[in-house]
């Protein structure tokens, strides 16, 4: 299939809209079908190690949405990942008192950061807005970077790229079984924009090496992964050389 990006409808309703409050928790039930958590907690194990992941970390989480998927991978990382300061990246501010928390109890620190991904991309002085002047151990993002076409991708992973040392993507795989099931997310009792975002979504998706061909042509200081993961799934893994994981 050709990858093919369209704008998918709960990106632009606004947050507290009824059927974007259906379709958020319709994404619970998406996320538990795919593994989503099992897999993003196997891919950020596999980029940082256990020497490192007792130490402080930062980690910036692109696209998070209400935050509650990433709680369910602090929780089963917490014992091991003791001391973890979060930063949840999104345009709208939608992350409950409930899920900071929540992470507070595992003893995280999160904090959300409201802004337009693309504009923290392009932030390039100390203090702009977004805080690009920060760096991260990890960052990471699910089911986000098939937003973009092609010129916004190479710009959105350029900033990744200059910011941080690990880097883990969790996206739709473009193949016939993603699309398949994707057409069949009504069966989890998903609404209307669930239904259609979930056929866009996949569409959108990447497979083979294509987001390797979008990073910095600087590769040569990356050591970079890219595969299938589960039925549906398409992971990407970057993390600097001379980083010990």
């Amino acid at each position: 299939m050709r990858r093919v990006v369209a704008a998918e409808t709960l990106d632009h309703l606004p947050a507290h809209d009824p059927a974007a409050i259906r379709s958020r928790r319709d994404l619970v039930r998406v996320h538990r079908m795919m593994g989503t958590r099992s897999i993003v907690r196997k891919g950020w194990q596999a980029l940082v190690s256990p020497q490192r992941a007792r130490e402080p970390l930062r980690i910036l989480e692109l696209g998070a949405g209400d935050g509650s998927l990433l709680l369910g991978v602090a929780r089963s990382l917490a014992p091991r990942w003791p001391r973890v300061r979060l930063t949840l990246l999104d345009r709208q501010d939608i992350v409950s008192p409930a899920t900071l928390e929540g992470y507070a109890a595992l003893g995280w620190t999160a904090q959300v950061l409201a802004t337009d991904v693309l504009d923290w991309a392009d932030a390039h002085d100390e203090g702009t807005q977004g805080g690009a002047a920060q760096r991260w151990d990890l960052i990471s993002t699910a089911l986000f970077l098939h937003h973009f076409e092609a010129g916004a991708l190479e710009r959105l992973l350029a900033a990744v790229a200059a910011r941080c040392d690990r880097f883990f993507a969790f996206e739709p795989d473009r193949a016939w079984l993603a699309l398949t099931g994707s057409h069949l997310v009504g069966l989890l009792g998903a609404n209307a924009v669930t239904r259609e975002d979930a056929v866009l979504s996949v569409h959108a998706g990447f497979r083979d090496r294509e987001l390797s061909g979008h990073w910095p042509r600087d590769a040569a200081r990356w050591q970079l992964h890219e595969a299938r993961a589960g039925l549906f799934s398409h992971c990407f893994s970057a993390w600097r050389m001379q980083e010990a994981r």
